[in-house]
C-alpha cells in the first residue's frame, strides 16, 4: 500500500509539473501573428493591340481617372468614323422622308396643272358648242364624240395633276418612314458599340492608386485581357493574422483590434472583417516553438487610420502583431 501511494503521489507531481511546462509554453491568447496583404487591381484591356503610350511608371501615385496607357486606336477611329458617316446618311433619309418634294418640282407640277385647266376650259366650249349645233343637225354625231371625249380627257388630267401636287406635298409613306427610323436606331446603337471600343483602348486609373509595376513596354504588343498596369488603390490593405481555437469565442466581426509592427505608427487599430469557419495548420512563416503544427483559425481585419500614400506604415509583406484589447 505504500508502494502504490508512492506511486500515486509521484504520478500527481509529475502532471502538475507537466501541465505547468506546458502553461508556460503555452503562447498569450491576447497577441497573435500575421501580415499585411494588400487588394491589388490589374488594369487590362479587352482586346489585344500596340502599347502607343504609357504614362506611368513603377512607384507613381495617380489620382482617379488619371491616364495609366494608350493602345493603338487606329481601326477603332477609323470604324467610328464609318459608323458616325452612315449614321448621318440614315437620319438625312429620314428627314427626307418627312418632307414634300422641293418647291421647284411642285412649281412645275403646278405648271403642268395650268396647262390643262386651259386646254379644258377650250374642250369645255368646244364641247358645248358641238352640243348645240348637234342639237340643230348642223354637224355630225360623230364630230360631238369626239369633242365630248377631249372634254373627258382635259378634265381627267387636271384630277391627275392635282393628285401628283397633293402627293408632292406629303411625306413618305409611314411604312417607309417606320423602316427609316428603325435603320437610324440600329446604326445609333452600332455608332455606341465602335465609341464604347475606342474608349476601352485608352486605360485610366478607376481610383486614387499607387502603381505597384507595369507589365508591358511601349511599343509592346499586348494579349487580349491582359493586365498591363497593377494599381494598389487606397486604404486597400488588410490585415490577415492567426488565432488558436481556445482564443476564437472572443472574437467577432466588426471588433476593433490594436496593431503593431516595426517601424509601424503608434496607435494603429483595426477592425475584423473576416473570420474563417474552417482550422488550417499554421503557416510556415509563423513558425515557431510556440505555435508550430496547432491548428489556427484566419482571421481578417480592416485598418482604420487611412491615407492615399500608405496606412500608418502598413505596407504590404510586413509581418504585424495583433492584440486584443
Amino acid at each position: 500500500m505504500d508502494w502504490i501511494s508512492q506511486s500515486w503521489a509521484w504520478v500527481r507531481a509529475a502532471a502538475v509539473a507537466a501541465l505547468a511546462l506546458f502553461a508556460a509554453d503555452e503562447p498569450s491568447h491576447t497577441a497573435f501573428a500575421g501580415y499585411v496583404e494588400a487588394e491589388y487591381t490589374r488594369i487590362a484591356a479587352p482586346a489585344a493591340g500596340t502599347i502607343a503610350a504609357l504614362a506611368v511608371a513603377r512607384g507613381d501615385v495617380v489620382p482617379a481617372g488619371a491616364l495609366l496607357a494608350q493602345l493603338d486606336a487606329t481601326q477603332e477611329l477609323a470604324v467610328v468614323a464609318e459608323a458616325r458617316a452612315r449614321l448621318a446618311q440614315a437620319q438625312a433619309q429620314l428627314a427626307d422622308l418627312g418632307k414634300g418634294r422641293r418647291t421647284p418640282e411642285i412649281e412645275a407640277l403646278q405648271a403642268q396643272r395650268n396647262q390643262a385647266e386651259a386646254a379644258f376650259k377650250l374642250s369645255e366650249a368646244e364641247f358645248r358648242r358641238q352640243s348645240q349645233l348637234a342639237a340643230g343637225g348642223i354637224v355630225a354625231i360623230g364630230r360631238l364624240d369626239e369633242t365630248r371625249a377631249a372634254y373627258d380627257r382635259d378634265r381627267a388630267r387636271i384630277a391627275e395633276l392635282d393628285a401628283q401636287i397633293e402627293g408632292a406635298q406629303l411625306g413618305g409613306r409611314d411604312d417607309l418612314v417606320r423602316a427609316a427610323q428603325a435603320l437610324v436606331n440600329a446604326l445609333r446603337a452600332s455608332q455606341e458599340q465602335a465609341e464604347y471600343r475606342l474608349a476601352q483602348r485608352t486605360l485610366t486609373a478607376p481610383t486614387d492608386a499607387r502603381v505597384i509595376d507595369t507589365l508591358y513596354a511601349l511599343g509592346e504588343f499586348v494579349p487580349a485581357a491582359a493586365p498591363i498596369v497593377t494599381l494598389l488603390p487606397a486604404g486597400k490593405v488588410k490585415l490577415r493574422f492567426f488565432v488558436p481555437e481556445p482564443a476564437m469565442s472572443s472574437l467577432r466581426i466588426g471588433q476593433s483590434v490594436a496593431v503593431a509592427c516595426d517601424g509601424c505608427a503608434a496607435g494603429l487599430t483595426a477592425r475584423i472583417s473576416f473570420i474563417a469557419t474552417q482550422a488550417e495548420f499554421t503557416p510556415p512563416v509563423l513558425f515557431s516553438r510556440d505555435n508550430r503544427a496547432k491548428l489556427v483559425f484566419l482571421v481578417e481585419a480592416t485598418p482604420e487610420q487611412t491615407s492615399s500614400m500608405g496606412v500608418g506604415g502598413l505596407h504590404p509583406g510586413l509581418p504585424i502583431e495583433v492584440e486584443l484589447p
